[in-house]
């Protein structure tokens, strides 16, 4: 990249990566260099066409870029038209930098800085190319996969010093939380929300009251008006004082929504822990573990660690999800990147009910962990405490185009929130102390 910005002398390099065969129109070219130069654009890349080897042509719609578009493996398609003379600027202020497999992404994080990154929502090539996509869960959760580490490294490496360069960084100094304060009749609550769940709500609810605790504690189960017996299978375990059966009067909750209700019911504990209906905890000492966690460690949040598994708990690849690209010196910024921070996931809960969760089936726990990374610690435990159980009834199972572009869409938005949020934060600091 250095020997083209060097060499270039067009007003514009057509960047290809990874190499494949394309089908640029003279139209689409033109197209796209009327909008590089109407907007100004840094950087302009559009939606394609992929044709596979049997001559099968689908559409590529892509998202558009923001600023919180921080994650290492944002879509951009294999073409990219880049401004020459921002490239030599971007080129020229990465220094010494040696990448091995951050450049093109340290290269564009600096390219958004110095102008607009411009997505062209039309179809304006195509990529003739056979499909080799890793296997859905080695893709998604290659950020965390052990043989990427090296890489992973470089990445967070890059994104932090963009975090730098647009005041949205954030020191290891933290908010004290004050764990004892206020009055709470359980010490815990394990929130499960729930919609026709019928073949799995048993088997969470069998984890969850099974806990092993000293303390008292509680099950808050929010049964979202399901219709397939489920809420009759919550009905088998009414026996045990413990559990908190909730039938929500609205009918407009997500998966955030009902977490609310939990957090806010006068039952609710000092320490609020997740349970997905799908899934069980990995031993029945889970719950003290996570307590113990936040006393030790000082945190308003705690995320532990899981292990994928079939619908009878056999481990599937890649196995255990610890998240350790997590540190105490440089997570809250590295949570920025990527796209989750893993569970269970556990709240303080008068924290929590300051913070709100945001009304979403879809995001709203990496919402609360920004939220909640921004000014105190997150604790975290890296042995396994759950098992989160694959199955055909998953609410993310075979994601189609459509829905990774929206789920991925809000995230890079919560990211800009968050991004925006810092920046405030950070200016108000500096304000301070002059």
């Amino acid at each position: 990249m250095r020997q083209v910005a060097h060499t270039v002398r067009t007003p514009y390099i057509l960047l290809i990566y990874p190499p494949g065969r394309l089908d640029i129109p003279d139209e689409s070219m033109e197209r796209l260099l009327r909008i590089a130069d109407d907007t100004g654009a840094a950087m302009v890349y559009a939606d394609y066409y992929h044709v596979d080897r049997k001559g099968e042509r689908r559409a590529v719609p892509l998202i558009d870029y923001q600023a919180g578009s921080l994650r290492d493996d944002f879509a951009f398609g294999p073409l990219l038209l880049i401004r020459t003379r921002l490239l030599r600027r971007a080129m020229a202020r990465m220094g010494a930098d040696d990448y091995r497999y951050a450049a093109l992404y340290d290269l564009r994080l600096r390219l958004s800085a110095l102008g607009e990154i411009v997505h062209v929502n039309e179809l304006l090539y195509a990529l003739y190319e056979e499909e080799r996509p890793a296997a859905d869960m080695e893709a998604q959760f290659a950020y965390v996969d052990p043989r990427n580490r090296e890489r992973q490294v470089e990445m967070e490496r890059a994104c932090t010093a963009h975090l730098r360069r647009v005041c949205a960084y954030l020191g290891p100094q933290f908010d004290r939380v004050r764990l004892d304060a206020g009055t709470f009749a359980y010490e815990a609550s394990i929130i499960i929300p729930v919609r026709n769940r019928v073949r799995t709500i048993d088997d969470a609810l069998r984890s969850a009251l099974g806990q092993v605790t000293t303390f008292p504690f509680n099950v808050i189960v929010v049964d979202n008006h399901s219709t397939d017996g489920t809420t009759e299978a919550i009905a088998r375990h009414a026996a045990d004082p413990r559990l908190i059966h909730l039938q929500p009067e609205r009918d407009d909750l997500g998966i955030g929504g009902c977490w609310s209700l939990a957090a806010h019911h006068p039952q609710c504990g000092r320490f609020a822990v997740q349970l997905d209906s799908d899934d069980v905890y990995a031993g029945p000492d889970t719950l003290a573990t996570i307590v113990a966690a936040f006393r030790e460690q000082g945190c308003a949040m705690v995320v532990g660690s899981y292990t994928l598994t079939d619908f009878d708990g056999h481990v599937i690849a890649p196995g255990l999800i610890d998240h350790r690209e997590w540190t105490d010196d440089n997570g809250r910024n590295n949570a920025l990147r990527v796209n989750g921070l893993g569970a269970p996931r556990a709240f303080f809960t008068p924290l929590l009910r300051q913070i709100g969760v945001p009304n979403t089936s879809y995001g709203e726990d990496y919402a609360l962990g920004l939220a909640f990374s921004r000014h105190y610690r997150i604790g975290r435990i890296y042995h396994s405490l759950y098992l989160c159980r694959r199955w055909e009834g998953n609410s993310d199972a075979g994601p189609d185009t459509a829905r990774d572009n929206a789920h991925n869409l809000y995230k890079d938005r919560l990211r800009t929130w968050e991004l925006q949020a810092r920046q405030l934060m950070n200016r108000k600091g500096l304000r301070k102390r002059r």
